[in-house]
């Protein structure tokens, strides 16, 4: 059996304040390169899978700053198109106890929102793989991103590959409208969807009642409930969902639902 996995997305550059300072107190940021579909990549290559990241980074040194940071836990790069002229930037603020985590986006032209589907060879890419996945923000930086998210699907659903997407609602990116009109066309793709209620109220339209993470608590009955109607109408074969409980920026209780169109399984909180 296949152990390749493909990943696509856009790696950013995350510039963060030390400890918890303000911006506007910081006099260095700490670099790290990083975003969703990256970080799934490393962990998988972690476990031993191929993984294999796709995106489109500069030519230049910053460019390839991202492509060494995948390269040294094990991800493969082969498919990373080489172009254009920036990497995304984000700045990141951590929240400390009623003050929440800050983050400035500055991601406008990057080389990955500006690539055109045709450049990438998506019959070679998903050879032999088991495995995409994917997420909501690559659809939402650009027309051409989610032009490529779908003809990346439509590879991999070729190439015999399961697809999974986290939805991953951003909204300095994207209105709920904007989202819906492009998420639930894709969704016909996904074979595994993962997202939380905003993601799933705001990218697909379901909003389950009684839902409120900042209360301190929470009704897993209003992600039964959100989950059975996504299964319905998309025919999802899993659904998948973080469970937070916010008591504080700094303070959240965390733990996750699976709902595999039979059974709901709920993993322990911490």
């Amino acid at each position: 059996m296949s152990k390749k996995v493909v990943t696509l997305g856009e790696i950013m550059l995350r510039l963060s304040t030390p400890g918890y300072e303000r911006f506007v107190q910081a006099e260095s940021f700490d670099a790290i390169y990083g975003g969703g579909e990256a970080n799934v990549a490393v962990s998988l290559a972690n476990y031993g899978f191929d993984a294999y990241y796709v995106t489109k980074l500069p030519k230049h040194e910053i460019g390839q700053a991202a492509v060494n940071a995948l390269r040294r836990y094990g991800v493969n790069t082969n498919y990373i198109l080489r172009g254009g002229e920036r990497v995304g930037i984000y700045y990141s603020e951590t929240g400390a106890s009623a003050r929440p985590s800050k983050v400035i986006y500055d991601r406008s032209n990057s080389a990955i929102a500006e690539a055109k589907a045709d450049e990438f060879d998506f019959d070679e890419i998903f050879k032999d793989a088991a495995w995409f996945h994917t997420s909501g923000i690559t659809p939402a930086i650009s027309k051409e991103g989610a032009e490529i998210t779908k003809r990346a699907m439509q590879a991999a659903k070729k190439a015999g590959a399961k697809v999974s997407i986290d939805l991953n609602y951003r909204a300095k990116l994207w209105s709920p409208e904007e989202a819906q009109a492009v998420m639930k066309d894709l969704m016909q793709y996904v074979d595994v969807c993962i997202g939380n209620e905003e993601d799933a109220s705001l990218c697909l339209g379901f909003t389950p009642k009684g839902l409120d993470v900042t209360s301190g608590k929470l009704d897993v009955e209003g992600y039964h409930e959100i989950f059975k109607q996504m299964k319905e109408e998309f025919g999802f074969e899993m659904i998948a969902s973080s469970l937070r409980e916010s008591y504080s920026a700094s303070d959240n209780g965390w733990s996750a639902l699976i709902y595999d169109g039979k059974d709901f399984h709920q993993a322990p909180q911490y």
